[in-house]
């Protein structure tokens, strides 16, 4: 079920005609309300709860969802189990023996029938399965009473500070709102006010049971709970206005008000933890936000929330030549740019955006970003807007670290620790291994067996991707600690879980048997990215061993595992093979790319250590073409730019702003951009948003080979410019400054004395970071 707002002001009397552009460049603007929630709303929130707004004058519509209200799980169905099968990995060694014989859709089969997780359908629930789906909490809505024609209406979302507005002047009066979430003090801000003094109508809506509603004492709490699994919520706000308020059947009505400042923050009984995942007092944790938050008028909670977002935001400043705001509203901007129109300023708002979705969206103590990060307005939400572990939760946290925003990490690193002992269950149950795995779709619940279809579902390798985040955030922050007692037991759980599961082959090497390349072609004896990934978390685990002085043993025996798997094989027409059968279609234009892990986000493959495999991937992504889903055009930005070329990467960047209105379904070749810039799979997920901002620093800065590399994949569209506060592994910040195509200083930084290789073009050079202090080189330093 969707919620729909009841359009209360026909588009015809509102006047565009004196809508001014905004003074900052990082500003989306609009001269019309949104009518369409994916396409058009725009986006705000405090890392717990996800708002989009509309600005209608006559009623805005504030759109909510907070991020552990969950549908599924054992509230759904007594059976619930993970969806695990008891004694499933008996079929395993059947499964390999077809395979072994060339019988591959018998393997198919076989697997499909035995190997598949178990899900319960409940006839007449939303969502029919007990897998569930990530919810809407509802919609505030705020009528204000009306004055005429509408005029110099603006609509606005600035991403530098954090604020949604929107003004307009009707009859004699001008209007204001102001929407913002302060994540400190766990809220959410919406201020309205006008000129004169107004009535305004508040009420809430919401698909989910009512258990309770009141208003006492200026403040409103709904109580609610799931209809499929009976998990409880609640959402609270107080109002702060200058009116005279009577609360009567649901509605909050305001008198005589020329402002009215609404304090909102919602709560479940939802707990991380396996395996009941249920117990939080959200009552206790609503009245302690509102108690904390009492003393706080709505200045304090501006300039706390101010505070909070610019000391992270500010750390990184992208300037791309002379860009300036526009003159044009986004949504026309962005048609402009996309018909050929140059538009670097375009492009330094979509990179800052990705920045600020994760900022507002992921935060210490929050869930991790699902598939649309914390913005659902639905019961039912495409993929059941999930943690999809086969590419999209990873792609969402590709800019954390890079882009200097590394406790926005945290929350995915929390998810992870969580799903270790579901991962367990579903390792022993399906393979007979140790360790820990998770598959494709992953759920709020532990979730951890393979999807309930093949081949989509068979993933056991995202355990392994997850856990290249974990090495990841330590090789960015250096933080021993955090290596220590997070990082490096849940990855040598997930590399216990490769060394059963890999086979010999017969020839001397490992495979991966069954595997499948991710939604892509049929069964295998070693779909390269198993390959990939195997390889990835058994190197990673024994070099984090390595750096903590512990488990030698395990670390000599993950390496010589790793250097058993078969190594990337280069197939007939000299690509990358995907599959250990050399079975790649030259004219297969899918949108996953799966076999090219190990160039990115992975680094076994790299220009100058593995020239001839980083030709073949090249050689594969040119047969690819340059289509795609939305997060597929994201990957092909930072695909081509570890192979450095700027040009190329430049090109798909481009793609992902083209604008797209269609809300449907395309699989194939229908990514790009909707109005508000978020990104269009079609339909809406925040992963190309986030893939591309990542991109475009990949294109400025890389450093997974160890060698910091400046300027690795400029484009030709970008001759000047600089970038303050981006990261390299090692814990270094950099800022960089360029002109007519060439490097012209570095700057770095780093709280650690460490030495560093620094490689511009073809030339690299030995330098000393000294310790908290900046040390600057300029182009001549590196003739």
């Amino acid at each position: 079920m969707k919620l729909r707002p009841v359009l209360l002001l026909l588009p015809l009397l509102i006047s565009p005609l004196f809508a001014q552009k905004p003074t900052s460049p990082l500003v989306l603007w609009y001269k019309q309300p949104a009518r369409e929630w994916m396409t058009q709303a725009l986006p705000v929130g405090n890392g717990h709860v996800g708002m989009m707004f509309f600005g209608d004058p006559a009623e805005e519509r504030l759109q909510f969802s907070e991020g552990s209200l969950w549908a599924g799980g054992k509230g759904a169905n007594a059976e619930y189990n993970f969806g695990l099968k008891k004694d499933a990995h008996k079929h395993l060694p059947q499964v390999r023996e077809l395979l072994a014989a060339g019988k591959m859709k018998e393997a198919h089969a076989l697997a499909n029938k035995e190997l598949t997780g178990a899900i319960h359908e409940k006839k007449g629930n939303t969502p029919s399965s007990d897998f569930g789906a990530q919810q809407t909490v509802g919609d505030l809505y705020v009528k204000v009473s009306a004055r005429g024609d509408v005029k110099n209406y603006h609509r606005e979302l600035d991403i530098a500070n954090a604020l949604g507005k929107v003004t307009y002047d009707a009859g004699s009066s001008h209007f204001e709102r102001t929407f913002f979430g302060d994540y400190p003090a766990k809220v959410m801000v919406y201020r309205f006010t006008s000129s004169t003094p107004e009535t305004y109508a508040v009420r809430f809506e919401t698909p989910h049971a009512k258990d309770y509603e009141r208003f006492e004492k200026s403040r409103y709490a709904f109580g609610g709970h799931l209809k499929d699994n009976n998990q409880q919520f609640e959402t609270v706000y107080r109002i702060d206005t200058d009116g005279k308020t009577a609360f009567k059947d649901g509605i909050l009505t305001v008198t005589n008000a020329k402002s009215v400042v609404l304090v909102h923050t919602v709560a479940t009984d939802y707990i991380m933890r396996f395996p009941d995942y249920k117990g939080n007092d959200f009552k206790k944790a609503n009245a302690t936000t509102m108690t904390k938050a009492a003393g706080k008028n709505y200045a304090a909670l501006l300039a706390e929330q101010q505070k909070d977002y610019h000391q992270m935001f500010d750390r990184v400043a992208l300037q791309l030549g002379n860009a300036t705001s526009s003159n044009l509203p986004t949504d026309e901007r962005q048609r402009a740019y996309f018909k050929g129109q140059p538009d670097n300023g375009l492009e330094e708002l979509y990179f800052q955006y990705g920045r600020y979705l994760m900022i507002s969206s992921t935060r210490p103590g929050t869930m991790p970003m699902a598939l649309q990060g914390k913005w659902n307005d639905s019961t039912n939400p495409p993929w059941a807007n999930d943690y999809h572990t086969n590419i999209n939760v990873q792609m969402l946290y590709w800019p954390a670290e890079v882009t200097n925003l590394s406790e926005c990490h945290l929350p995915l690193m929390d998810f992870t620790q969580s799903i270790v002992a579901p991962g367990r269950l579903a390792a022993n149950e399906f393979f007979n291994a140790k360790g820990w795995i998770v598959n494709t779709m992953l759920n709020a619940y532990g979730y951890t067996s393979p999807g309930w279809d093949f081949p989509w579902g068979f993933f056991p390798g995202g355990a392994a991707w997850l856990c290249q985040h974990l090495w990841e955030h330590y090789a960015f922050t250096n933080d021993k600690v955090f290596l220590k007692n997070t990082a490096y037991p849940i990855m040598k759980e997930a590399s216990e879980f490769w060394m059963d599961y890999l086979t010999d082959d017969g020839k001397g090497r490992l495979v991966s048997s069954p595997s499948y390349s991710p939604e892509h072609g049929g069964i295998s004896t070693g779909a390269t990215m198993d390959h990939e990934m195997a390889w990835d978390v058994l190197n990673n685990t024994a070099e984090a061993a390595k750096v903590l002085g512990i488990d030698a043993g395990f670390a000599q025996e993950a390496r010589a595992i790793r250097d058993k798997i078969l190594p990337l094989q280069i197939g007939r027409w000299k690509q990358l093979q995907e599959w250990r059968e050399d079975v790649d279609d030259s004219t297969n234009h899918h949108r996953h790319v799966s076999h090219l892990y190990a160039l990115h986000p992975g680094k076994q493959i790299s220009l100058t250590q593995t020239p001839a495999e980083a030709e073949a991937a090249r050689v594969s992504l040119n047969a690819r073409g340059d289509d795609g889903t939305g997060w597929s055009l994201a990957w092909k930005v930072n695909f081509w730019a570890r192979l450095q070329d700027g040009n190329r990467a430049h090109k798909l960047f481009k793609s992902v702003l083209r604008p797209v209105a269609d809300q449907g379904t395309n699989m194939a070749d229908g990514g790009g951009s909707y109005a508000n810039l978020l990104c269009a799979h079609p339909p809406f997920q925040l992963d190309g948003n986030m893939g591309s901002t990542a991109g475009v620093a990949e294109m400025l800065l890389q450093s997974q080979t160890g060698v910091i590399e400046l300027l690795p994949a400029l484009p030709d569209a970008w001759p000047s410019g600089s970038v303050k506060g981006l990261k390299a592994r090692g814990n270094v910040t950099i800022d960089e400054v360029w002109e007519d195509g060439k490097l012209k200083s570095v700057t770095l930084a780093s709280a650690t004395a460490q030495k560093r290789v620094l490689k511009y073009g073809t030339k690299s050079i030995n330098v000393d970071i000294a310790a908290g202090k900046a040390q600057i080189l300029n182009a001549a330093d590196f003739k």
